[in-house]
């Protein structure tokens, strides 16, 4: 053995009491360290160069938790993915057991992983992917509900829950209202909750949060209500197409008007909307991830509407398998075209050819490479994660077709706050 080695990594490992398994951390990680089953999410110690790039973007700090373990000893995936929490931290007597000594505070952390990918390796979309907000972002209140602790659950009454795709279809998606009541829970657009499942689960364990982003604007559902909404898609399939009955899923489709819901969050501070009022706004989504553009859309919307304010340009590019299976397709065909400029997608129509959201980003290249050039507008990406790297390969061709290096204008695009990727 190299004695120059040290014989104690800092691990990094991922709290499963706080976590609301969100998929953040495994879609901005370089080095693909972490991934997940259906019940934990876990980082590779074997894979994970402590780059870091998965801590800010972490909306409830789950993915900031280190372990001082002989390297010999490092917990393996399997056993993380069987954890209801975090175990302690060794002292320096086990530590001294195991043969090794304590890491001091102030030593650097220590990977067992190399560096990172090299030259030849796939495109890695999550790069480009900003953890900061836009810079004219409002403040967002974060975490004031937490996880650990069932007093610290926040209780919202439904207030709606309305259909929102074709009725006859499988795609059954629902526009869920949530009152609060006196109970303050300030939330801006791009941010999202955490709903509590009643029950168990086949363990006989509660049931963890899951996560949905937030479909209304900053002043409610209803204006001057302390309301939100929610866009939620019926789980009845998994990725394979395997049947599956989604437990938050099809609880939150079910719910009655005057049923109550602990809610826990809200949860991001990055994914937000600028607030520079000539800012442009270019969203790209599919299914369910057109929550957030909606909420965007609507305070636009509003804020037009009341005559004194001269917004940017709105771009939305949306993508679903058919007409039929798209959330809130009425209602967006009624926008005026001069408020936004919208773009539909339909991969599975019949009688069409398949066009995808990034066969729509190329063919208006011309509209969209100023807008990657100008430092004032922000592009929001939220869907599945299939859709993120063709969507960001589009981005680049648009830039390099006009004239522009990619290699200056992505890394901008992250620094500025300016691109955003929410996919799960």
């Amino acid at each position: 053995m190299d004695m120059s080695e040290p014989q104690v990594i800092r691990q990094h490992l991922i709290d499963p009491e706080i976590c609301i398994r969100c998929n953040t951390c495994e879609a901005t990680c370089p080095v693909a360290a972490i991934t997940h089953d259906s019940r934990n999410y876990v980082v590779d110690a074997d894979k994970c160069n402590l780059c870091m790039a998965c801590v800010p973007p972490c909306p409830t700090g789950s993915i900031d938790n280190w372990r001082n373990m002989p390297r010999a000893l490092a917990y393996t995936v399997e056993a993380q993915l069987g954890w209801d929490n975090l175990p302690d931290e060794l002292s320096a007597e086990q530590l001294a057991a195991a043969g090794a000594a304590a890491v001091p505070a102030d030593a650097p952390a220590v990977s067992t992983a190399p560096a990172g990918p090299g030259e030849g390796e796939r495109f890695n979309s999550a790069q480009y992917g900003a953890t900061l907000p836009p810079w004219s972002a409002a403040h967002a209140y974060t975490n004031l509900y937490g996880p650990k602790a069932p007093e610290k659950f926040i209780t919202a009454t439904v207030a709606g829950n309305v259909r929102v795709t074709e009725v006859g279809t499988d795609y059954d998606t629902h526009h869920v209202v949530l009152d609060f009541g006196h109970l303050p829970f300030p939330v801006l657009e791009g941010q999202s909750i955490g709903v509590i499942p009643p029950g168990t689960d086949a363990q006989g364990r509660p049931h963890h949060a899951r996560q949905y982003s937030i479909a209304s604007p900053r002043n409610g559902e209803r204006p001057g209500y302390n309301n939100l909404s929610l866009t939620i898609k019926r789980v009845l399939e998994d990725h394979q197409g395997q049947p599956v009955r989604g437990v938050a899923s099809n609880y939150m489709c079910d719910l009655q008007v005057g049923d109550k819901v602990q809610v826990i969050g809200p949860f991001g501070a990055s994914f937000l909307m600028p607030n520079h009022p000539r800012s442009n706004i270019v969203m790209i989504c599919t299914g369910t991830g057109s929550a957030p553009m909606r909420a965007m859309t609507e305070w636009r919307r509003r804020l037009r509407q009341s005559g004194k304010f001269e917004g940017g340009k709105l771009m939305l590019f949306f993508g679903a398998r058919t007409p039929e299976e798209l959330p809130y397709f009425g209602p967006l065909q009624n926008l005026p075209k001069d408020f936004i400029d919208i773009h539909f997608a339909f991969s599975r129509q019949p009688g069409a050819p398949k066009r995808y959201v990034q066969d729509l980003i190329r063919e208006r290249a011309a509209d969209l490479a100023p807008l990657l050039a100008d430092p004032d507008t922000c592009f929001f990406v939220c869907g599945l994660k299939a859709m993120e790297e063709g969507v960001v390969l589009a981005l680049r061709d648009v830039a390099q077709q006009a004239g522009l290096s990619w290699d200056s204008v992505g890394p901008a695009l992250r620094q500025g706050g300016r691109l955003h990727l929410e996919t799960y």
